[in-house]
Order: structure tokens, then C-alpha cells, then sequence
């Protein structure tokens, strides 16, 4: 199987990081009792993705841009991405980080681990008078389930050509890995495919991912799951 057919959509939150940024950010200089109150809302759904970042911003009064910086420093990424990174470059696949959450430490974390250059899709998150004011430039009203629906992106960057792969482990990629031929999932992804009866492949790190990928790439041939293949029609037919 050539690589360069294969088109691989990252999850940020968890998947690449260690823990989900965006949430740790608000715990830390946020009310930890109401930040949780406002993630079960949002995983609940009870609230949406976009209304859920609103009011985690608003709950933040003020806050220092330099502590927050730090903050952002100290949070580490899975130790074997950077390895998985070069393989995907090595056989030419490429990858696109998909995230729910904001640009701001997206860009920090990526430029520390010397990985600015992949190319990444996320809401925007600027620091304003010492407030936290989030933009979303590629909010969708149909998939509410996420502030930036990477369905959208997969959609994008993708064609009928291609096979499809997806890594995730939370709220906002269960619409997303839909679209995709085969799912890496864990955590929350994970227990969704299995209450949904989707196939999908269990990963704790990117070693496992670049393991199974490397099979994969051994195969003359790759089979598109099929429904993958039905949103993706529909969602062709649609635009």
C-alpha cells in the first residue's frame, strides 16, 4: 500500500498531549467546582461544544498571560508521537491535528516539540486585557458537537481516493472518526464506538498506532469501511 494514499486526522486533547490542555487550563486558573460542572453539561450534552469554551472563558475574570504560558510549558506530550511523526514523513502519509480546543497553546506546545510544521485545524483563543476571548472561524450550526467540526476537515482534505484514519479519545471526535475507514480510539471514543458497534482499533500511545499502521501499509489492498464511505457520500452530495 503506497502512504502517500493514506490520509491520518489527530486528535490534540489527550490524544497528542498527555491530558486535555484546554480543560487543565480552566481547572488551574479557573473554579475547579464550576469548570467541572460545565464539562459534565457539555459531555452530558447539555450544552454544546461552543457554549461550553463561552462560559469556561467567562468564568475566568482575569488571568495572567505569563502564568498562563508556564502553565502551558509544563504539560507534556505522549513520548512516542514525535517517533510516529517520522514515520508518517518517512512513508510519505499525511497528518492533520484536528482540535476542539484553542490555537493558543496548541501553537506553544507543537513550536517546544519542534513539530510547528504540521498542519493543525482549532479555535482561536486570544488573551485580551487579561481575559480569555475565543473565536471560532470554522464553527459549523449542524455539528454542535464540536466548536470546530473536524468532520468538516476531514471532508476537506480528503477524497475518495484516499483511506481515512483516525486517533482520538474524547467528546468531540465521536462525529469526526465516523467519516474515517479505521479508528484508533481510546477512553471516550472508545466506549462510544463500542456502545455504537463501530469497528475500531484500542491504542494507549503512538507506538501501538505506528505498529498497526505499518500493517496496514504492508496490505496490497485496503478495505473502506462502508459506512464511513455512506457519511462521506452524503456529506459530498451536500456541498
Amino acid at each position: 500500500m503506497d502512504g502517500s494514499k493514506l490520509k491520518i486526522f489527530i486528535d490534540f486533547d489527550g490524544t497528542i498531549t498527555t491530558e486535555d490542555v484546554g480543560d487543565a487550563i480552566f481547572r488551574k486558573f479557573g473554579d475547579p467546582i464550576k469548570t467541572e460542572a460545565i464539562i459534565n453539561d457539555l459531555h452530558n450534552d447539555r450544552i454544546t461544544s461552543r457554549q461550553c469554551w463561552d462560559l469556561l472563558c467567562s468564568s475566568i475574570e482575569q488571568i495572567d498571560e505569563n502564568e498562563l504560558n508556564r502553565f502551558i510549558n509544563s504539560l507534556s506530550i505522549d513520548n512516542s508521537f514525535h517517533s510516529f511523526v517520522n514515520f508518517c514523513e518517512d512513508n510519505k502519509i499525511d497528518l492533520f491535528v484536528l482540535s476542539d480546543g484553542f490555537d493558543y497553546y496548541i501553537k506553544k506546545i507543537l513550536e517546544r516539540e519542534n513539530l510547528s510544521h504540521l498542519k493543525f485545524f482549532a479555535n482561536i483563543l486570544d488573551v485580551v486585557n487579561e481575559k480569555l476571548i475565543p473565536k471560532y472561524p470554522f464553527y459549523n450550526p449542524d455539528y454542535p458537537t464540536s466548536a470546530n467540526p473536524k468532520r468538516d476537515h476531514i471532508i476537506d482534505n480528503s477524497s475518495d481516493d484516499d483511506y481515512t484514519i483516525y486517533i482520538g479519545d474524547g467528546n468531540s471526535d465521536k462525529d469526526a472518526a465516523q467519516y474515517c475507514d479505521y479508528i484508533f480510539a481510546k477512553n471516550g471514543l472508545l466506549k462510544f464506538c463500542e456502545r455504537e458497534r463501530i469497528s475500531y482499533y484500542p491504542f494507549k500511545n503512538f507506538d501501538d498506532v505506528k505498529t498497526r499502521i505499518k500493517e496496514l501499509l504492508s496490505r496490497k489492498r485496503l478495505k473502506k469501511r462502508h459506512q464511513a464511505q455512506i457519511k462521506r457520500k452524503h456529506a459530498y452530495e451536500a456541498e
